[in-house]
């Protein structure tokens, strides 16, 4: 297989990964009713067991080397820190804010990527920025401005600790083996978030089970599908362009609801959605290659 469809198929798993996140934004809601420690713990321990038996299959063996057991635990570390804080921030600022606040590290994620050697051109900063426009257009209500609060606070520590995990991502993944380190990644945030729960939280047995269907379906599939996904689809794509597709989730989601729950979209929300999907179809069209001087 050529550069080019490498890219192309790692290209489409991220989209993919975008696609399960945005739908899954109802069943995310959930962990506010049992709670944001007790949900993540959850979701993450379905994430991880999901795919032991798909490890078992697939690899000639379960245990993995060094590189793989690194890179799981940094990106447990970050993973953890960055869905407690979101689940938290939650509770003190709207959904189309937190998306918006969260969404971030589009612009973050390059600024990293500088001081590890990533570089972006020109045509790859416009479309940031156009994709930080939609995204504005598309999240925050016409009247609602951008004042901050509590939540918003802690939605941009999570905005840049995802930036720590897409760029931790694409430091290990091309040498690690990337369905065991999602599964190490998993376990790490589940027993992490186990500790906040058993302190600061008193597990509800009725919660849980009343929340049983949205938190299987954000276990398995946007945790255990997608995050997967991400980290095998990350190498070989620009880090940058990786967040650009990534953040696609927070238009699937409005789509999403205007489409299974009726939701209207209203002309303002329409043109975010169109400008961030041509800011991502920017990122995807082909350079031409420089003339070789004579």
């Amino acid at each position: 297989m050529n550069n080019r469809s490498l890219v192309i198929r790692h290209t489409i798993y991220l989209f993919i990964t975008a696609l399960i996140w945005g739908t899954a934004f109802v069943a995310q809601s959930v962990g506010n009713i049992m709670g944001p420690f007790t949900f993540n713990c959850l979701r993450s321990l379905l994430g991880g067991l999901v795919l032991i038996p798909f490890i078992k299959y697939f690899y000639k063996g379960i245990k993995p080397d060094i590189t793989t057991i690194k890179g799981g635990i940094c990106c447990g570390l970050c993973l953890f820190a960055a869905s407690n804080l979101q689940q938290y921030g939650l509770l003190y600022t709207s959904p189309g804010k937190a998306g918006f606040i969260t969404a971030g590290y589009i612009l973050i994620v390059p600024i990293l990527g500088l001081f590890v050697g990533k570089r972006i051109s020109a045509r790859i900063a416009a479309a940031v920025v156009a994709a930080l426009v939609g995204l504005y257009l598309l999240c925050i209500p016409v009247g609602e401005g951008m004042s901050i609060n509590q939540g918003d606070m802690l939605c941009m520590v999570c905005a840049l600790v995802f930036s720590l995990h897409i760029i931790t991502i694409d430091h290990f993944a091309p040498k690690a083996e990337g369905v065991k380190m999602a599964c190490i990644q998993f376990l790490v945030c589940s027993a992490l978030s186990a500790v906040l729960m058993l302190l600061f939280e008193e597990p509800d047995p009725k919660s849980i089970a009343e929340g049983i269907i949205p938190l299987i379906y954000a276990g398995v599939f946007s945790s255990g599908v997608a995050y997967t996904l991400q980290i095998v689809g990350q190498p070989g794509v620009n880090p940058t362009i990786a967040s650009l597709i990534l953040s696609l989730e927070s238009c699937i989601a409005v789509i999403a609801g205007w489409l299974i729950l009726g939701e209207g979209m209203n002309t303002r929300e329409v043109t975010g959605c169109i400008i961030m999907f041509a800011a991502i179809i920017i990122t995807q069209l082909p350079q031409k290659a420089k003339k070789k001087s004579a």
